[in-house]
């Protein structure tokens, strides 16, 4: 069997990288892997309860980035690290690049901390893909639910997330081996084309 692999999904809310999750988690499981799919924060009952903190409680920056890390070193204890032990694939609904993304881009969280919070947290661990959907604010915000509730990143002023679509941008381009960037104001059939293609490459 070919080696396992740890893909994660990023973007800023709204840019449709949830709806392709399933498709790439279909696609794998079609070729014969055997799947986990989670999320962050969240992916264990731990990372759950903090997820509910994160999103919906107001806390200093620096409490925040270590709650974010603190869920990351369960996710990675109880979920990720023992599923790729198993042979399985795991694909995550972001990881550490929305840290930096979010914490560093968005709310101004020295560079510095945040990988110092890496090294400590997964100093061995990185994904082997990362898709990076990319679309502008004003169709990102555009998508978001208006009948539902929104937490409180996703209630952030437009120079937030201008910031960090920058600092994913950055990320993208400072790690151009594993990030691979895609145009989200595309028709979903052609994204999943372009996916189709990337997945053969990892699959090969």
């Amino acid at each position: 069997m070919n080696q396992v692999k740890f893909i994660t999904f990023e973007g800023i809310d709204g840019a449709g990288k949830s709806t392709h999750l399933a498709f790439v988690a279909d696609a794998l499981r079609a070729a014969g892997r055997q799947v986990v799919v989670t999320r962050e924060p969240g992916g264990t009952p731990l990372g759950e309860s903090l997820r509910n903190l994160l999103l919906h409680e107001k806390m200093h920056l620096e409490t925040e980035a270590l709650l974010m890390f603190a869920a990351r070193r369960e996710h990675l204890a109880q979920v990720i690290e023992p599923a790729l032990a198993r042979g399985e694939w795991v694909i995550s609904d972001r990881f550490t690049d929305a840290s930096f993304a979010y914490q560093g881009g968005g709310r101004k969280l020295a560079r510095a901390k945040l990988e110092a919070l890496e090294q400590w947290v997964h100093p061995g661990r990185q994904p082997d893909l990362t898709l990076l959907f990319d679309v502008p604010l004003d169709v990102a915000r555009a998508r978001l639910d208006a009948t539902r509730t929104l937490d409180k990143f996703e209630q952030e002023k437009a120079d937030f997330f201008e910031a960090t679509r920058a600092e994913y941008l950055r990320r993208a381009a400072e790690f151009p081996a594993r990030f691979r960037v895609i145009d989200s104001t595309q028709p979903i059939d052609v994204i999943r084309q372009q996916l189709q293609g990337l997945l053969k490459e990892v699959l090969n």
